[in-house]
């Protein structure tokens, strides 16, 4: 069966690597149409050429088309890839200094950055849910917007289990921690649990035996990879489980804000440069634009989280992890086990139901799913230690208050979202994000 992608934020510096996905897959119902939907021309106009030269001497290449209506995208649609960026890098980089200005963490989607950025996404994944509802009612929506949990709720309000929410870095940590072990991929489980980029690795059963004890009492083998060298061996000893990379935000608080009030730009800044440089060249010589787009690609892996590594001295990331994390990997994973009704065991975001429990049965959570026809049905797990389960029950309580301020316009639902956040440490500086995040992003106008 022959399938039609639709990928919103199309002109987005990721799709390439989705693209290149589908190129490698030339198995039974695979995607043989891609329609690129984005806001603008010139972005999608790049990114079309980048993907016309990845698929030039491919035979079977799947056919791509641009627009930027909305409507005409989604239409006739069999996967819908949702990756848009409401506000565009700029946005970002705005998130993070004035986070950054007020003393508390700036980052794209965890702290004063993430409501951020949630408030005025939310809407706009509600209008999409809509009209996902209205006119490709049959779709299945993949979900990689961040903030990818909230996002991913906000939509389900409207499309139920048809959303399903992808992050790469569960799936990224997982499999280097069977690498450090020298375990076999296929025959690992992984005990995974947690919210988007609040979730750990508590387990990895081999053959029924869980082997992450033995990595944990194995010094050399936890400094060898990257959330070992993040986070460090005895911190890692004391929790007895494995934190997603981006808890090191919560644990190492301070330094993380210390290492962004320094001279080195915000990571959406650098991005933001980045990304212009690599757009305004393709835009100049679009015969260059795969080369140019892969060598962009490998800058930005190579100095992903550059600065919590740098504070907590763990030098370089691995040459193996600049491939681009996956996630292009786990969305054609997803869409085969969908398609195909593969009974595929995945770790995503989804509605709880009753698999974790101390949370209800419509709050998102990112655990391993069972994967086939009728979508993806989350694993029962056993309950989070104390430490765990009282950080994502707050984590959870904001961003139900940003999908109340969403829903209802209401700016003290979003002043409450900023002072509830952990690391938001005053009402006071959560008064103050609120009123020059206003300023700084017309798209938060509304709240009143």
């Amino acid at each position: 069966m022959a399938l039609r992608l639709s990928v919103l934020g199309g002109g987005g510096f990721r799709v390439p690597l989705v693209y290149q996905a589908l190129l490698a897959d030339h198995g039974p119902d695979r995607v043989t149409e891609v329609v690129l939907h984005d806001l603008d021309a010139d972005r999608l106009a790049a990114i079309g050429h980048v993907l016309a030269q990845q698929a030039a001497g491919v035979p079977d290449a799947p056919v791509v088309s641009t627009t930027t209506d909305l409507d005409q995208a989604l239409t006739g649609a069999d996967f819908v890839f949702s990756a848009i960026r409401v506000g565009g890098l700029a946005g970002r980089a705005a998130d993070e200094r004035i986070a950054f200005e007020e003393g508390v963490l700036g980052q794209e989607t965890v702290g004063a950055g993430g409501i951020s950025y949630g408030l005025r996404t939310v809407p706009v994944a509600v209008h999409i849910a809509r009209r996902v509802a209205e006119l490709a009612p049959n779709a299945w929506v993949i979900n990689f917007t961040n903030p990818a949990g909230l996002v991913t709720e906000a939509m389900s309000g409207h499309l139920g289990g048809r959303v399903i929410g992808i992050c790469d870095s569960p799936v990224g940590l997982g499999r280097r921690v069977v690498r450090a072990l020298g375990a076999d991929p296929d025959r690992a489980r992984l005990d995974y649990v947690g919210l988007n980029h609040l979730g750990w690795l508590r387990a990895v059963h081999v053959d029924g035996v869980d082997l992450l004890p033995r990595l944990l009492a194995d010094r050399d083998a936890l400094e060898s990879f990257e959330e070992g060298k993040l986070f460090g061996v005895d911190w890692l000893r004391v929790l007895g489980c494995l934190p997603n990379e981006y808890l090191h935000y919560y644990y190492f608080a301070r330094e993380a804000v210390a290492a962004g009030l320094g001279d080195a730009p915000t990571r959406g800044a650098f991005l933001e440069r980045q990304q212009e440089g690599f757009y305004s060249a393709v835009r100049s010589d679009p015969g260059s634009a795969l080369r140019r787009w892969e060598d962009t690609r490998l800058e930005r892996e190579a100095t992903y989280m550059a600065g919590n590594r740098e504070s907590a001295g763990a030098g370089e990331r691995d040459a193996c992890d600049l491939d681009g994390g996956g996630y292009e990997k786990i969305a054609l994973a997803l869409m085969r086990a969908i398609a195909q009704d593969r009974g595929t065991t995945l770790i995503l975001n989804v509605r709880n139901g009753s698999a974790l429990p101390g949370l209800d049965a419509d709050a998102v959570v990112e655990l391993p799913c069972l994967v086939g026809a009728n979508g993806a049905q989350p694993l029962a797990t056993s309950p989070l230690p104390l430490h765990a389960a009282s950080l994502v029950g707050a984590v959870k309580a904001v961003d139900r208050a940003v999908l109340a301020a969403a829903n209802t316009g209401s700016r003290k639902h979003a002043l409450s979202a900023f002072a509830l956040h952990p690391l938001v440490d005053s009402v006071s500086t959560a008064r103050r994000l609120l009123d020059r995040y206003q300023v700084a992003h017309p798209g938060l106008a509304y709240l009143r």
